[in-house]
């Protein structure tokens, strides 16, 4: 453990739960039910697709369609019962952990590996889960909401903890070990989704193999990669508790990055009120950094971004047919905006100079929902800000090993600072907290 004042009994304890899971036989394929997690489903032809796809896809739970927040909830909790009482979602028979794959049949065929259990949960200042960015009050509060109302968890937190042994060859050892001896049996489910990752989960019951993995994740902290806003959720929602219970647990899923690495990408804005000429005549203005403008494809400009990022802060803005290019900051009002009382590493933040100096003092633009938007598809934020008439922001991306080290010092980055994945699809495996 590397967090001063704890013991190696103070870690992460992962326990077994009865899964609710598809009967493939109710649904049209698993693949079918599937959705990526909520707040990756931010458009509304998005949320249309998924729903169009499978009558009982995972997203008329996740993100159920009313007029209100209430009948919203509500809905989705009657949804829950009806597919329970119809047989479309039922719990496995005993008491589980997960062992859940991803293997990407497209591109660098990226593969993880790692367990869906429910985890003890513990505030941050316990320095056994970690967070690194901070939260949205108004979002907490619907996922609050929603988890009271249908009394469940439907998306595993993606966590991320450094195991004992690197991806170099040497043997696994502990919870590891059981994830590799697990995946040479025959899986509980296989799918690929439309993104091109195959999908397959097992569950490990042997008393035996639950005791190495407790063992060994007693030894460890984690990093919250994504879920942030659900993992405060959870911690309301225990603070409501009067006695011990299932609210004690979060569902999480929980790998190990020495083995399997991690892809971390941006997330970018949308500014929906603020049309690009008038973004650029206020940097202009204040001379808060260079601007050049490039006539050139996504993939061209994100590669200038990429090169400006590597002397310093930058970002593109786009949504008016061009790409602008913004870097070189000014040394003295980056001073004056960004706040000194953090690490420096902080102080460096592509998010921080954007939220600090730019958001606040340059363009005046508060961080509210009907201000800005966040948005994790970097072609999906041009097209919408050009067709709304804002502006995007698109960033680049956080080096993991500097979101682990901000962590550590217990420093939160600004909210969506950061996208880990591939993240767990939603709707493989769910934890009801009323089924034992």
């Amino acid at each position: 453990m590397t967090t001063t004042g704890r013991t190696d009994d103070d870690g992460l304890r992962l326990i077994p739960f009865r899964g609710l899971r598809y009967v493939p036989a109710r649904v049209g394929s698993l693949a079918a039910v599937t959705s990526p997690p909520y707040d990756v489903v931010v458009r509304p032809d998005g949320l249309l697709h998924l729903e169009s796809a499978d009558p009982y896809n995972i997203v008329r739970l996740i993100l159920p369609q009313a007029a209100t927040p209430t009948a919203r909830h509500q809905q989705a909790a009657h949804t829950l019962d009806d597919w329970l009482s119809e047989g479309v979602l039922a719990p496995d028979p005993e008491p589980a952990l997960y062992v859940y794959e991803q293997h990407e049949q497209r591109g660098a065929g990226l593969l993880q590996r790692g367990l869906i259990g429910a985890l003890a949960l513990s505030e941050p200042s316990e320095g056994v889960v970690l967070p690194h960015e901070d939260v949205m009050p108004h979002v907490v509060e619907d996922r609050a909401d929603l988890m009271r109302t249908t009394a469940a968890h439907f998306e595993p937190l993606l966590l991320t903890y450094h195991g004992d042994t690197g991806a170099n060859g040497s043997a696994p050892t502990g919870a590891g070990a059981v994830i590799e001896r697990t995946v040479r049996r025959e899986p509980l489910l296989a799918t690929t989704t439309e993104d091109g990752y195959n999908h397959r989960l097992w569950a490990v019951t042997d008393p035996a193999d639950l005791a190495e993995i407790q063992a060994d994740l007693a030894h460890h902290q984690a990093v919250i990669a994504d879920g942030h806003h659900r993992w405060a959720t959870y911690l309301r929602l225990r603070s409501e508790q009067s006695a011990p219970g299932p609210w004690d647990f979060g569902l999480v899923l929980l790998v190990d990055t020495a083995r399997y690495p991690l892809r971390v990408r941006a997330i970018h804005r949308l500014l929906h009120r603020l049309p690009v000429s008038d973004a650029l005549a206020a940097v202009a203005e204040t001379g808060a950094f260079r601007i050049r403008t490039f006539a050139v494809p996504l993939p061209d400009a994100l590669d200038l971004l990429a090169e400006a990022s590597s002397e310093g802060n930058a970002f593109l803005l786009a949504g008016d047919g061009r790409f602008h290019l913004l870097d070189r900051p000014d040394p003295d009002l980056l001073a004056r905006t960004v706040r000194t009382d953090r690490p420096q590493a902080w102080r460096d933040l592509d998010a921080t100079v954007l939220h600090s100096t730019l958001l606040d003092h340059v363009w005046r633009t508060p961080d509210a929902p009907e201000d800005i938007m966040y948005i994790h598809d970097t072609a999906a934020a041009v097209e919408q800000a050009e067709r709304r008439g804002g502006t995007a922001v698109l960033m680049h991306p956080v080096r993991e090993e500097v979101v682990r080290d901000l962590a550590r010092q217990g420093v939160t980055m600004p909210r969506k600072s950061t996208s880990f994945g591939p993240k767990p699809a939603t709707g493989l495996v769910l934890r009801s907290l009323t089924v034992n």
